[in-house]
């Protein structure tokens, strides 16, 4: 259902992407920009031979999703340098059609390299005048022109879709939707702890999505995985009881404890009390790895708090 605000909202109790929530999100983008590129080529959009950048032609381009060809007349590890009459920019490695995700810096920059003294189709996805940031994609133009805006208008909260992984970061997964692009945001991915979206998501895989918010004007897309499924939480008393023995899966070693998650997805927490007293030894570190399959007890079970405590079990 949707509050006052308009929001798409479930039972699932958890936290819809406001604009705190997106600050956030682009806190963390700009704090890792360098793995796209350079700051000083995103940044230095105005000094290139042949002229200034009109922003006003751009912002136009931008607004009547038009697609636009460019020379690229330079490289970084990010991705690549075009110009045009009136126009510089830049074209993340994500946005590129043909080059594979999966390669070593090596590798990508020899990639790149052939892309010199080409020229590309592309479209305008960011057009920031005040940090003179121009923002291009082959991905996107491959939609054809003026579909941006038909494509906002048919992504609605809670809608299902499928769409590509475009690219993989710490705090979560962009996902082409044929021709814009949405955030997955880490919190979104599983029900339970991700430590690394790289470990369960790679460039170029499908994947299943709900859309959870929409921005036109910001361009911004909100997306999830784990609300496709029914959060397991609402179900765990009515599947586990204390005492409980079943397997779990060390997902994360701490200094308090080790967090396990159940087959269901639901993590719980092995105290740092409880290791000591199991093994004679607190470190954590030496006595379990992650992935290891463990046999637990559930010691307690608090489902409105999202808390479930673990026990170990002697092997026999």
């Amino acid at each position: 259902m949707r509050d006052k605000s308009g929001l798409y909202k479930n039972s699932n109790m958890n936290p819809e992407p406001d604009e705190g929530w997106w600050a956030s999100v682009l806190a963390d983008e700009d704090a890792i920009v360098s793995e796209k590129a350079d700051t000083n080529s995103r940044n230095n959009q105005t000094n290139f031979s042949g002229g200034c950048t009109n922003w006003e032609n751009v912002k136009n381009i931008f607004l009547r999703d038009e697609v636009i060809e460019l020379e690229v007349y330079g490289f970084n590890r990010g991705g690549l340098l075009v110009k045009g009459e009136g126009i510089q920019g830049f074209v993340p490695v994500s946005h590129l059609v043909d080059l594979p995700g999966e390669s070593s810096d090596d590798e990508r920059q020899e990639q790149l390299a052939k892309y010199e003294g080409s020229s590309l189709w592309l479209k305008v996805i960011e057009c920031e005048p005040a940090s003179e940031r121009v923002v291009l994609s082959e991905r996107a133009a491959q939609a054809g022109e003026g579909k941006r805006k038909l494509l906002f208008e048919s992504l609605k909260p809670g809608l299902h879709t499928t769409g590509l992984v475009t690219n993989v970061t710490d705090f979560g997964v962009f996902v082409d939707l044929g021709g814009v692009e949405g955030l997955v945001h880490v919190s979104e991915l599983s029900w339970g702890r991700v430590e690394q979206p790289s470990a369960l998501f790679t460039i170029g895989q499908s994947v299943d999505v709900m859309v959870l918010q929409v921005n036109e004007s910001t361009a911004r897309i909100a997306l999830s995985i784990k609300r496709l499924t029914e959060n397991p939480w609402d179900t765990m008393q009515e599947n586990h009881q204390k005492g409980d023995i079943v397997s779990a899966n060390v997902t994360a070693i701490q200094r308090f404890g080790v967090f396990a998650r159940l087959p269901e997805g639901i993590e719980g927490l092995i105290h740092i009390s409880s290791i000591s007293d199991f093994y004679g030894s607190s470190d954590a570190t030496k006595l379990f790895k992650v992935g290891q399959l463990l046999t637990v007890k559930i010691l307690h079970i608090d489902a409105e708090r999202r808390r479930l405590g673990l026990g170990l079990v002697t092997e026999e």
